[in-house]
């Protein structure tokens, strides 16, 4: 499971602080001992724990895959050529949100460490056809391994339902900033 939020791995902790209950002291607890937050608060503290977790499983992920002599990003796109083969630069830079420029970097970069080749269509030469060589599947084996481990990690303490519930979370807020980004780009565009 890769997240576009790339949140696959560890399990969440929160903030410690000492909540004043009947004059005693307690920790947070998932009790409902927390102190009762405002809106605004609770948003701007999802927040920072969200980019918290996300440096944690940056940090995590770039530990695990720095021994396999390919970038983290490379990864990810080294997998879905291998899924999808016959992708397109341009398709590929959708999915990843990026420029066709930046896919074609790594691209590149994967061609010349020997884990693609890269072929020029008969019919048309701006077109190439992508190949994951054996080293490039020995490569997308262990990410495999490596993603199921981060999952299993991530998710630890999760039941099925509150994974659900997380990911139903993580997809509306991505929603809402995608159509907040929309928004701007028509502002940006008058």
């Amino acid at each position: 499971l890769l997240i576009s939020l790339r949140v696959n791995t560890l399990t969440l902790t929160f903030a410690r602080r000492n909540w004043q209950t009947n004059g005693e002291k307690e920790g947070p607890c998932r009790s409902g001992g927390r102190k009762k937050m405002e809106r605004k608060e609770l948003a701007h503290n999802s927040i920072r724990m969200f980019r918290r977790v996300d440096t944690m499983l940056r940090r995590y992920l770039d530990r695990k895959v720095c021994h396999t002599g390919v970038y983290p990003t490379q990864h990810r796109l080294l997998m879905e050529l291998y899924r999808n083969p016959n992708c397109s630069q341009v398709g590929l830079a959708e999915k990843f949100d990026v420029s066709a420029a930046a896919i074609a970097v790594s691209l590149k970069k994967l061609e010349k460490g020997g884990y693609i080749t890269r072929l020029a269509d008969e019919a048309d030469n701006r077109i190439n056809q992508v190949s994951v060589t054996e080293k490039g599947k020995e490569v997308i084996h262990k990410s495999f391994l490596i993603f199921e481990e981060t999952d299993r990690c991530f998710f630890d303490g999760f039941t099925d339902e509150e994974m659900a519930q997380f990911l139903d979370f993580m997809e509306r807020a991505y929603k809402n900033m995608a159509d907040e980004n929309s928004r701007l780009d028509g502002e940006d565009s008058k």
